[in-house]
C-alpha cells in the first residue's frame, strides 16, 4: 500500500519518489566521472613523465585494463538482475573508491595496469551500467525524460573533472588528487545510493512513471495495473537482426570517443594548443551536451529510436571532420561546441534504445552486455590512436580511418526498427 511508503523510503516527496531515484542515479553518474577517459586523460602525461614510460606502452595498458574490464562487465548485469540496484550501486562506489587508493600508490606497470581494471569496472561500467537499468525500471512513458535527467549528472562530472584534475594535479599532485576522489566517494556517494535507492516502484507500492490510475470503488489502489511493454529474455533478445546491429553501433562511440578523449592534450599540443584548451573542450562538450539531452529525451518519446541513433552517427562523422580541420583556439572550440551536441543526443538514445526495443525485466543482463561490448570498444581506442602517432607522428591518419565507423554505425542503425515479439516468434516458430 501507498500508504506504507514513509516507512520504505527515507522521506515522503510529494511528487513521485522515481525522481528521487534518479536523482541518485545521476550521481552515480557523476561519479563514474574517476573511471572514465575523460577523467583519467588528465594524468596520462603525467604518468608518461614520472616512470618515463612510451606512450604506446600507457595506451597498451590502458588498452588492456580495459579489454579485461569489459570483459568482466557481464557478470555485473547479472548480479544487477538477481541482487539489484541498490546494492549493487552502493558496492560499485566502496569499489571504485577502493581503486582511486589504489592509483594513489602506483609504483610501476602491473600496479597501473590493475589501477586502470578498476577503475574501468567499477567506474566507467559498473556506475554507468546500474543506472541506466535502474531509471528504466521506474518510468515507460516518460523514459526518455527521465534518462535526459539523469544525464545530467554524466555532464556535469564531464564538465568539472577536466580542469578539476588538471587544478588539483597542479597544486597538490597527481596522487593527492587521487586520494581526494577516493573520499569523496565514500563519504558522499556511497551514503545516499544506499540510503535513496529503490530498485522497483512496486517494491513501495507504485508503478511506473507515478500514481496508479486505476483506483477500485473502496479507495484501494490497484497496484497491478497493467503495463503494455514486453520484456525479452536475453537468449530471446539474441534471436533478432537488431540486437546484433544495434550492439555493434553502440559500440562505435566507445571506441572513437575514448580514442580521442585519451589522446586529447596530445592531439592538442600536435597542433599547437595547450594541455589546458584540451580540458576546455572537453568543458565546453559537456555545457553543450547538457541542455541538448532534454530535446533528445522529449524526442525519443515520440521519434522511433533507430532514426535518431542514425543522425547521432551522422553527427559523429561532422566532429571527426571537423577535429582534422582544427588549428586555432577558435576551431578547438567550434570542435567542443558541435562534440556537445552530439554527445547530448548519444548519451540518451544509446541509454533508452534497449529498455525501448526489449523491455524492463531481464535489462541488466542485456543492458550488461551491451555495456561490456562498449567498454570492449573503449579498449580499442586508445592504443590505435598511440600506435598510429609512433609510427606516422601525429593523429591525422587514424581520424580518417575512423570515420568508417559510424559511417557504418549510420547504415546499421536505419536497418534496426524496433523488432516485434509476436511477429518475430510467430515467424520462427
Amino acid at each position: 500500500m501507498i500508504s506504507k511508503r514513509s516507512n520504505q523510503t527515507p522521506i515522503r516527496p510529494p511528487f513521485f519518489y522515481g525522481w528521487m531515484v534518479v536523482f541518485a542515479a545521476g550521481l552515480s553518474m557523476f561519479f563514474s566521472g574517476p573511471g572514465q577517459t575523460y577523467s583519467i586523460s588528465i594524468f596520462i602525461e603525467h604518468y608518461i613523465d614520472d616512470f618515463d614510460y612510451s606512450r604506446s606502452l600507457v595506451s597498451g595498458l590502458y588498452s588492456t585494463a580495459t579489454l579485461c574490464a569489459g570483459l568482466t562487465l557481464f557478470l555485473v548485469g547479472r548480479l544487477v538482475d538477481r541482487l539489484g540496484q541498490r546494492v549493487m550501486m552502493t558496492a560499485a562506489g566502496i569499489l571504485l573508491a577502493v581503486a582511486c587508493f589504489w592509483n594513489a600508490f602506483l609504483t610501476g606497470a602491473i600496479m597501473m595496469f590493475l589501477g586502470f581494471f578498476m577503475l574501468r569496472l567499477f567506474g566507467q561500467g559498473s556506475l554507468t551500467l546500474i543506472p541506466n537499468t535502474l531509471v528504466p525500471q521506474w518510468f515507460i512513458g516518460k523514459r526518455g525524460r527521465a534518462l535526459s535527467v539523469m544525464a545530467i549528472g554524466g555532464f556535469a562530472s564531464s564538465a568539472l573533472l577536466p580542469p578539476l584534475n588538471t587544478w588539483m594535479i597542479d597544486v597538490f599532485g597527481w596522487r593527492t588528487t587521487w586520494t581526494t576522489w577516493g573520499i569523496f566517494l565514500l563519504i558522499v556517494f556511497v551514503p545516499l545510493a544506499y540510503l535513496f535507492v529503490r530498485n522497483q516502484p512496486k517494491d513501495i507500492g507504485e508503478i511506473p512513471d507515478g500514481t496508479p490510475k486505476h483506483v477500485l470503488q473502496d479507495g484501494e489502489e490497484n497496484l497491478n495495473a497493467e503495463i503494455n511493454e514486453k520484456s525479452w529474455t536475453l537468449k530471446e533478445a539474441m534471436k533478432t537482426r537488431a540486437f546484433w546491429l544495434i550492439l555493434f553501433c553502440v559500440s562505435v562511440p566507445a571506441l572513437v570517443n575514448t580514442g580521442v578523449t585519451f589522446h586529447l592534450v596530445s592531439i592538442a599540443e600536435g597542433k599547437g594548443l595547450s594541455d589546458s584548451v584540451a580540458a576546455l573542450v572537453l568543458t565546453m562538450m559537456a555545457l553543450i551536451g547538457f541542455p541538448v539531452t532534454f530535446l533528445v529525451g522529449y524526442l525519443v518519446d515520440r521519434v522511433p529510436v533507430h532514426f535518431i541513433l542514425a543522425v547521432t552517427f551522422g553527427g559523429h562523422i561532422v566532429i571527426l571532420l571537423i577535429l582534422l580541420q582544427v588549428n586555432s583556439w577558435a576551431m578547438a572550440m567550434l570542435y567542443g561546441v558541435v562534440w556537445g551536441v552530439v554527445n547530448g543526443f548519444e548519451r540518451i538514445v544509446l541509454s533508452i534504445v534497449w529498455p525501448n526495443y526489449f523491455g524492463r525485466e531481464h535489462l541488466g543482463s542485456i543492458k550488461g552486455i551491451a555495456q561490456t561490448v562498449m567498454v570492449l570498444g573503449s579498449a580499442f581506442g586508445p592504443l590505435p590512436f598511440g600506435l598510429f602517432y609512433d609510427w606516422f607522428g601525429g593523429y591525422q591518419e587514424i581520424l580518417w580511418v575512423m570515420i568508417l565507423l559510424p559511417l557504418l554505425a549510420a547504415i546499421f542503425s536505419l536497418l534496426s526498427p524496433k523488432p516485434n515479439y509476436e511477429t518475430h516468434f510467430s515467424a520462427s516458430n
